[in-house]
């Protein structure tokens, strides 16, 4: 099982589901609620339908679910995955999950995957959202040079 935001899709996300897949044989992808996504980083840009229908059109994915608000190891109940692969830079201590796995009575494999080292300054959601801020700007300023409104 792997787990996530998905806003802005991105070779980092890719990078994540392809390690994800290779530690067993079905691979399915809980992504975050919009509440969720705006508790824990930001307002979504993409709208949590959308990003769980792009997520199911990935061929490396198998099955894909919207999270539970209230309680996140709701749909871990729900899946009974044998692991659980958190991406390098997702919030989540493996120790905390551990122990409410136990309590829950679930046997779950906690793995924290290593990050991508990609070749572009696109590979993350936060960085993405930069460029377009910057891009906008000096759109703005240079109109504002060539007089146009």
């Amino acid at each position: 099982m792997a787990t996530g935001t998905f806003d802005l899709l991105h070779m980092g996300h890719i990078h994540y589901l392809k390690e994800a897949k290779k530690l067993g044989d079905v691979l399915v992808v809980v992504v975050a609620t919009d509440a969720t996504v705006r508790k824990l980083k930001h307002d979504p840009i993409t709208p949590q339908d959308i990003r769980v229908n792009l997520i199911k059109e990935l061929k490396i994915v198998d099955e894909a679910y919207l999270g539970h608000e209230q309680d996140m190891y709701a749909i871990v109940e729900e899946i009974k995955p044998d692991i659980i692969a958190l991406g390098f830079d997702q919030i989540h201590d493996i120790e905390t999950i551990k122990n409410e796995l136990n309590k829950r009575k679930l046997t779950v494999q906690v793995v924290r995957l290593t990050k991508y080292q990609g070749e572009s300054d696109l590979e993350g959601t936060r960085r993405i959202i930069q460029k377009v801020i910057a891009a906008h700007e000096f759109q703005k300023k240079m109109q504002r040079i060539e007089g146009e409104p």
